[in-house]
């Protein structure tokens, strides 16, 4: 049964991700979780298991994040993981996550095979389904479209939680920590409408308001953290689940396209803006440099941005005490798809 979910999730043959489905699952759940998707009746015809039973191990990898209801209610029809992706996200980006052996049990299997097929396999297709977002401070004085405004996009949601980062939980719990923030004192993972209503049903994260959200945005940016987004002008809708605040030390974005030798911009689309320099403000303190988490900024008599480089996120331009850094529009609209 574990070779199964192996197959599943795309590692047919990986002694590390079966370690870490052992570690999630008994040889029972292992079996119910192989007979998905189904009902909790279907599957208990399927096993020979009774429906009880079946019931109670649903409801445990519910809570683990390694299966999810059709309903978050009702609970009565369940799939597994969809991909590995999902897996490391649920079972890890969860307030439950302390953990360290199986954070690093996936950090070992990030590190020796999953980040480099991860990050092939999205360079090989060429979809960028996610891309960033400019930090609100950096263009809340200039005019932009409502789906590059964070704050704004997050004021459309119907139901926000937020829930820690997977991928730091990982860095803070396997190794040395991230070096951008603490996610053991601030969740930085911010769950939209459906994405929302999961984290809430299965008590993984908790439910902010719309003013939590945005004072949350701004610790983010302060922190220089880059926010990211689905890639596509929606700001509301099935689609849109997740606000991911991303760092290039633990991110997946990152750990994946460095693993497999691809430039993360094979994996993230860049915005529509770069960052530009007024030389007579820049005194030379590289805070820009250290906060600059695509590698696109050197100081040599003043900073000098490399566009091709620039992913446009702002991090830079908040962090200059001096005000010499801004954004500028590079791209038209029809950069981001409908």
């Amino acid at each position: 049964m574990y070779e199964k979910l192996m197959q599943v999730l795309g590692f047919p043959d990986s002694k590390l991700l079966r370690e870490i489905l052992e570690y999630l699952m008994s040889e029972e759940e292992a079996t119910v979780a192989a007979a998905l998707p189904g009902s909790i009746w279907e599957v208990a015809e399927k096993t020979g298991i009774s429906e009880q039973r079946v019931k109670e191990i649903l409801e445990n990898l519910f809570e683990k994040g390694v299966v999810f209801p059709k309903d978050f209610q009702k609970r009565e029809y369940f799939r597994f993981a969809r991909d590995i992706i999902q897996l490391h996200d649920a079972t890890l980006a969860t307030w439950r996550m302390k953990d360290t052996h199986f954070a690093m049990l996936w950090k070992e299997f990030g590190d020796i095979e999953c980040h480099q097929k991860v990050g092939q396999v999205l360079g090989v297709t060429g979809m960028k389904v996610w891309r960033v977002v400019p930090a609100y401070r950096s263009i809340k004085d200039m005019e932009v479209l409502p789906y590059e405004n964070i704050k704004e996009m997050l004021k459309q949601q119907e139901k926000i939680a937020v829930v820690p980062c997977s991928c730091r939980n990982v860095t803070h719990l396997a190794s040395d920590g991230c070096n951008y923030t603490d996610e053991g004192k601030q969740w930085h993972c911010i769950q939209l409408g459906r994405g929302a209503e999961y984290v809430i049903a299965r008590g993984s994260g908790r439910e902010i308001t719309v003013e939590e959200a945005l004072r949350l945005i701004d610790e983010i940016e302060e922190d220089g953290l880059v926010h990211t987004w689905p890639n596509t002008a929606s700001i509301t809708g099935r689609r849109v689940t997740v606000n991911c605040n991303c760092c290039s030390d633990c991110c997946e974005f990152f750990l994946s396209a460095r693993a497999a030798g691809i430039p993360v911009e094979q994996l993230l689309e860049k915005s529509r803006f770069v960052a530009e320099v007024d030389d007579d403000s820049c005194i030379a303190c590289e805070n820009c440099v250290e906060r600059c988490h695509f590698d696109a900024i050197e100081v040599n008599e003043v900073a000098e941005i490399n566009e091709e480089k620039c992913f446009g996120c702002g991090v830079c331009v908040i962090g200059c005490d001096q005000g010499a850094l801004k954004l500028k529009e590079i791209k038209p609209p029809e950069h981001i798809p409908p």
